[in-house]
């Protein structure tokens, strides 16, 4: 169901409005980075994931943990510190919580896409994987995206480090204006894929398509897997 305004319970001064942004934004519900579609107060500076400011009225059940039950929450329960178990970064605000096994999750990783598939570029998400990602090269840490080809790995966390290490850049990009209006179809992202030199035939070619698919990967992890904004995602890539 789609909302044009709202009232939240975490910003009752003001009624909030659905918009669609190609800036980075912080979500003031659970504390990480966003893009695409949002609910803000331009007067407060106050901004919500739509999956933060409409979270699942009942029980949320999610595929990796079949005998979990995760409840909405608008903080951490209890007073030790908690990370989420989709990216294994700490959970400081709006969360899923298992009261039966104590997991957690933020709220869009909960809602993460099992399948990213834009018609070519077909992308699985997995609780864990046996091979390393191609960003850090390392196995396990967190959720991963894998082709289907299974020769290509990326971590949620790495996808969420890239965010965090080039914030700055991100918004001094936004500031100056430069990325307006560079909506575009999925950039070119062959330097990201480290595919080795012996790899032939269709394993190749389904790590080159795979890391056409990255963009994807990085508006789910922001909140929005329609949310194809090449210019900023171009940061990320080129500096991961």
């Amino acid at each position: 169901m789609k909302y044009s305004e709202i009232s939240h319970f975490s910003h009752p001064q003001h009624k909030l409005r659905y918009e669609f942004t190609e800036f980075p934004f912080k979500c003031d519900g659970c504390k990480e980075a966003g893009i695409g579609s949002r609910f803000r107060c331009s007067t407060c500076d106050f901004d919500l994931h739509q999956h933060c400011a409409v979270p699942s009225p009942y029980s949320l059940h999610h595929p990796f943990y079949t005998k979990c039950s995760f409840q909405f929450f608008s903080r951490p329960p209890g007073d030790v510190p908690r990370y989420c178990n989709a990216c294994g970064r700490d959970v400081a605000g709006f969360l899923y919580h298992c009261r039966d096994c104590g997991f957690d999750l933020h709220p869009c990783c909960a809602k993460l896409p099992v399948v990213i598939d834009d018609g070519e570029v077909k992308l699985y998400l997995y609780r864990k994987v046996s091979s390393p990602c191609h960003r850090c090269g390392r196995k396990g840490r967190s959720w991963s995206y894998r082709s289907t080809c299974k020769k290509y790995n990326l971590h949620v966390a790495c996808v969420k480090d890239m965010l965090v290490e080039n914030w700055a850049d991100l918004c001094s990009n936004v500031n100056e204006h430069r990325y307006v209006g560079s909506r575009t179809r999925i950039p070119t992202l062959k330097n990201t894929v480290n595919v080795q030199r012996k790899s032939k035939g269709k394993v190749k070619k389904c790590c080159e398509v795979a890391g056409l698919g990255v963009q994807f990967i990085v508006a789910a992890v922001l909140g929005d897997p329609t949310a194809l904004i090449a210019g900023l995602v171009g940061i990320l890539i080129s500096k991961g």
